[in-house]
């Protein structure tokens, strides 16, 4: 790699760090070429992103982002996994890891918090943002149907109240 081509390289790293809100570090030893186009569509289905980088580029890249405390997981080879969606990038590696213990999740970053391989599998077990959206927009639903179902009721008894008086009307 030239010196220009590495300037580059530390220069996508650092946009990464800074416009993605998680980072999760991890090594691929043995990880074929299959299983990682498969996690990184994975990845990709998910709204975030993977990318191997030499660990001298990458620390170089941390300076100046809220992610600077991580640069001690970059021993060995290790891929780096992110999302703007907190919880995105998590709950891709740490699934993927499930099904192939060749990647190893070293531990990760949200925003200015450092996460142990612990804290990275608390992150995934929690529900995405799409997932809370939604709970939220039901929440927020349930009330007023319920509000209009109690509105209609009252209505609903009299006009039933009405025409069982015209059918004992009719009747008589």
């Amino acid at each position: 790699m030239e010196r220009a081509e590495k300037s580059e390289m530390v220069a996508s790293l650092n946009r990464v760090f800074k416009d993605h809100g998680t980072v999760i570090v991890a090594q691929y030893t043995g990880l074929t070429v299959a299983d990682m186009t498969s996690l990184r569509g994975r990845m990709r289905a998910a709204g975030g992103g993977v990318k191997v980088a030499k660990n001298r580029l990458v620390k170089l890249a941390l300076q100046g982002t809220d992610a600077v405390q991580i640069a001690d997981l970059f021993k060995g080879p290790t891929v780096i996994a992110y999302s703007k969606d907190p919880v995105a990038a998590a709950k891709v590696s740490v699934d993927f890891a499930k099904t192939n213990e060749k990647l190893v999740i070293l531990g990760g970053a949200i925003g200015r918090t450092n996460l142990n391989p612990d804290g990275v599998k608390a992150l995934a077990s929690l529900p995405s943002l799409d997932e809370l959206r939604g709970k939220i927009v039901g929440m927020l639903v349930t009330p007023a149907t319920r509000i209009a179902q109690v509105v209609a009721a009252p209505a609903a008894q009299i006009a039933r109240v009405v025409g069982a008086y015209a059918k004992k009307s009719d009747a008589a």
